[in-house]
């Protein structure tokens, strides 16, 4: 890499390089943002010689993702052939300058800044705001509109009162003989460029891997465009409510098919050209993955995902493996979902361990079980220890991906209760419904520590949760609901609750939370192949694999 080199642009030059496409604003940074007002101020700057920064160029010719229009401006391609900038520092000033001595005209949104609005007020001294937006207290030929400033002839400039003749041609041999100062980084790798954007942005958003990807590989001569690309496949996932899945799982996805690692670095090595080929399988993969988890494990939204990563392990398999598996790739593949789940696999250090599970997947490719360095506890008292709910904890979403899966029905009339994306994100939600209410346990001094478990969770639909059931008695309202749905014994064994032998019309809260435990140790017993280290007395989680899952979010539901 070249060192960066210092270099002035005078106005005329960086407005043609701009116009002839020659600085782009890579996708990667943010909207323009700046005002009108903000716009002015800067020119302002200029006018009393002030300085406005520093902008950092990356020269190369490496094809970008860039803003291709600018108001009502469209911005050409780069020359065949030729070196583009990219602006990694000034972008907010830069544009600025471009609409302002271009009189551009930007819509964001519902609204439109007319770029052609900003005048210069004849009659300001140097210590007053001489660019400004508002002329309505300004008397006629006092000021001058910046585009008329620059673009008049002499006769036009010598319509005004004499008394300005002098200030008006300094103003305007002050913009066109601005020059700009800008550094140049030459030829650099893109992470490297992308680098010295993320620290000169050290107080802004910093780049994600996604941004820095999207732009690596957009390649306008095979129409890829990562970003587009991706919004199509969510789009497509929204159809059957996996639309939470993450960028950041799809690019570890995408490296791990290349090159079996999916860290940081190795992601930003991968070949342009072998992302661009493999992309359409790899769209292929994650929807056949989705629809797995759907059908078998029935998981109706990828919100109750234990982790959004498990995504990533199995459409590695559908990959190779194109079919549904059956019969015992079929159950190694559900023993390995359960032990990520339930052994709080992927709640650190990830990305090593998704390189170090496509391992066995591999081995399940070839019918073979893999070798697992963690246990699962499957007992009853391990459940009762370790359910406190909250339904970011992977454990948890790992329970309520067996209640899911039995479908779970109405108290009142058997109707399916619709589970959505939508609902589970909302931070009150009344599907999850403490079947014992926590308000009817407070009055048993039976506080949250006991009462907010696992195990005392069924979802339920928002009707039933907030008119029929509130904090009455179980035996209260299961008695009210006996009367009206003659098959209410089948109903609720779709939320795992044997209706007669569980405590519920005496009230017996251990005794329904005891039950409700042991057939979660069951459920869970059927979905393992089990071995001798699965003891039934094995250690609780650890406090990290006990926390919520960043990217999904921890939301405690209440009553």
């Amino acid at each position: 890499m070249n060192l960066p080199e210092p270099k002035n642009l005078p106005y005329k030059t960086l407005l043609a390089d701009i116009e002839k496409g020659l600085i782009k604003i890579p996708q990667f940074q943010r909207e323009y943002v700046w005002s009108l007002e903000r716009a002015a101020n800067l020119i302002d700057s200029i006018l009393k010689g002030y300085p406005i920064g520093t902008f950092i160029t990356w020269k190369t010719k490496e094809t970008l993702r860039v803003v291709k229009d600018l108001g009502n401006v469209s911005l050409p391609p780069v020359p065949d052939g030729d070196f583009a900038e990219y602006v990694l520092d000034g972008q907010q000033r830069l544009t600025s300058l471009f609409c302002a001595l271009k009189g551009l005209t930007i819509k964001r949104g519902s609204k439109q800044d007319d770029f052609s609005k900003i005048y210069i007020n004849l009659k300001a001294t140097y210590e007053e705001q001489i660019v400004t937006i508002d002329i309505s207290n300004l008397e006629e030929k006092s000021f001058i509109s910046l585009t008329d400033l620059i673009n008049a002839s002499f006769i036009t400039l010598s319509s005004y009162d004499p008394k300005f003749h002098t200030r008006l041609a300094e103003y305007q041999q002050t913009i066109l003989g601005y020059n700009f100062s800008l550094i140049e980084v030459k030829e650099a790798s893109i992470d490297v460029a992308t680098e010295i954007f993320t620290r000169i942005n050290v107080g802004g958003k910093p780049l994600s891997l996604f941004e820095i990807m999207v732009a690596k590989t957009y390649d306008s001569t095979q129409k890829f465009d990562l970003s587009e690309k991706y919004e199509n496949l969510i789009k497509s996932l929204k159809k059957v409510e996996y639309d939470t899945i993450s960028d950041a799982t799809v690019l570890q996805i995408v490296s791990l098919l290349l090159s079996k690692e999916c860290s940081r670095k190795h992601i930003l090595h991968l070949n342009k050209n072998d992302f661009i080929a493999i992309w359409d399988k790899v769209v292929i993969a994650i929807e056949a993955a989705v629809d797995y988890f759907r059908s078998y494990y029935r998981i109706p939204v990828s919100k109750l995902l234990p982790y959004n990563s498990l995504l990533a392990p199995f459409a590695y398999f559908f990959y190779y493996h194109k079919d549904k598996p059956l019969e015992q790739k079929q159950k190694l593949l559900e023993d390995f979902f359960w032990r990520v789940s339930l052994g709080g696999r992927y709640s650190s250090a990830v990305e090593s361990k998704l390189a170090q599970d496509i391992k066995k997947i591999d081995h399940i490719l070839n019918e073979k079980l893999p070798v697992y360095d963690w246990s699962i506890d499957t007992s009853p008292e391990f459940i009762r220890k370790n359910g406190n709910f909250n339904a970011g904890r992977s454990y948890i979403k790992a329970l309520l991906c067996i209640l899911a899966y039995q479908r779970p029905v109405s108290f009142i009339d058997g109707a399916i209760v619709h589970i959505s994306n939508n609902w589970l994100q909302r931070a009150n939600s009344k599907n999850y419904h403490h079947f014992f209410p926590k308000a009817y346990l407070n009055k048993l001094n039976i506080f949250e520590n006991q009462s907010n478990h696992i195990a005392n969770i069924t979802i339920v639909d928002d009707f039933l949760n907030k008119r029929k059931i509130g904090a009455k008695a179980p035996s209260e309202y299961m008695t009210t609901f006996q009367k009206q749905n003659s098959s209410l014994d089948d109903h609720m064994q779709t939320h795992l609750i044997h209706l007669n032998e569980s405590g519920i019309f005496e009230n017996d809260y251990e005794l329904f939370i005891t039950r409700r435990c042991n057939i979660f140790s069951q459920e869970i017993s059927k979905r393992l192949l089990l071995t001798d280290n699965d003891t039934l007395d094995s250690q609780p989680l650890s406090i990290d694999e006990m926390d919520p899952e960043i990217e999904n979010g921890g939301y405690v539901f209440t009553d």
